[in-house]
């Protein structure tokens, strides 16, 4: 019992540091301008999005960026997703409207919107960007300059979450939570190897001419987290990529309601782990009950220290993640919760295979 509650100590410490050099190295986009503006096409997959559409659509048309084109692939919405999108490309010609015909055999709904998107684009890079993304002016002209000074196929950005109810707010930062204090996003850029990576679909821009040869949603098609992958595809074919988190010029409610959240996340919560469940239920006991473990078996300095710790791990993530750092101290017990429920959906669903986004079932 004695090692078991050293190893969780080595753990939080190891956790720690990593959550240091995200904090000292502050991997959030910066300001940044060009002298010349290519094309750019954004290119926006959209099902069921009547809430969100008009709103990053309003916000592409305000960008002091002006070389754009927007392309918005309907995915077989039920509701008016489509004709809110022809109201805006009525007043603006640089909007195009896709209308999905059929989901082929063996392609994932996402993951076929956004590689026909890439098939109408025409732009120098292609920025890909969920429906609920709200954009601000510099976004676009800083991600290209970023893209251009480090050379990269691919750059992403994870936006700072908008968090309203209680529900989002134990239940939205839990990524954020174990991203941040497990993978130093900086070894995103310099490390070779593919289990050093990460990206959000969300804010994924490309060099166009990498992804045109690359055609990584076609390679990933199957694949219900197509972001990790790609990203993890491209590093693995030698291409620079990296990944960051946002500043004021970016931010998305991903959710409205703590059961999306939940249902939500049960996609990505092994693909953190490798696509291992086991890892990350081990990670979820370790990280909620360690503690105990701790203070059972050791003498209680050792407890304080570890409190001590974990909530200055807790305090470095909220700034990176730009998140309030009192609620995510005070709602920490809460977070937990909703990873462990997380957890267990994810194993439930994966094992009597009904995973399902947003009423279309992707086993």
């Amino acid at each position: 019992m004695i090692y078991l509650a050293y190893f969780i100590i080595i753990f939080l410490l190891i956790r720690f540091i990593i959550a240091i050099v995200n904090y000292i190295f502050d991997p959030r986009l910066k300001y940044a301008s060009l002298e010349e503006k290519p094309l750019v096409s954004v290119l926006i997959p959209a099902r069921n999005e009547k809430q969100n559409i008009g709103n990053i659509l309003n916000d592409l048309c305000n960008q002091d960026y002006t070389n754009l084109e927007i392309i918005v692939f309907n995915d077989d919405s039920a509701d008016n997703t489509g004709s809110i999108v022809k109201e805006f490309a009525v007043k603006n010609p640089n909007i195009k409207l896709i209308e999905s015909q059929i989901l082929p055999e063996g392609w994932l709904g996402k993951n076929y919107g956004c590689h026909t998107l890439s098939q109408h684009a025409k732009g120098k890079y292609f920025l890909f960007l969920d429906a609920d993304v709200h954009v601000k002016n510099n976004l676009v002209e800083s991600a290209i300059a970023y893209l251009q000074k480090y050379k990269l196929g691919l750059v992403s950005i994870f936006p700072k979450q908008k968090m309203e109810s209680f529900g989002e707010k134990i239940s939205v930062p839990v990524m954020n939570t174990i991203l941040l204090s497990l993978l130093p996003l900086v070894l995103v850029r310099f490390s070779k190897k593919p289990s050093l990576a990460a990206a959000n679909g969300q804010f994924m821009l490309f060099d166009a001419e990498v992804y045109l040869r690359m055609k990584p949603h076609e390679t990933t098609k199957k694949n219900k987290v197509e972001d990790i992958a790609i990203a993890r595809y491209f590093k693995k074919e030698g291409i620079k990529i990296d990944c960051l988190t946002g500043n004021s010029t970016i931010s998305c409610r991903m959710y409205t309601r703590y059961s999306d959240a939940i249902i939500g996340f049960t996609k990505n919560m092994a693909a953190f782990f490798g696509n291992s469940v086991l890892l990350a239920i081990l990670y979820w006991l370790v990280t909620t009950f360690g503690i105990f473990v701790v203070l059972l078996t050791l003498p209680l300095i050792y407890t304080i220290v570890y409190l001590i710790i974990s909530i200055l791990c807790r305090v470095m993530i909220s700034i990176v993640s730009n998140q309030n750092i009192f609620e995510n101290l005070i709602y920490l017990i809460p977070q937990q919760v909703s990873a462990g429920l997380i957890n267990y959906i994810t194993v439930t669903n994966n094992f009597f295979k009904r995973n399902e986004w947003k009423n279309r079932h992707i086993d």
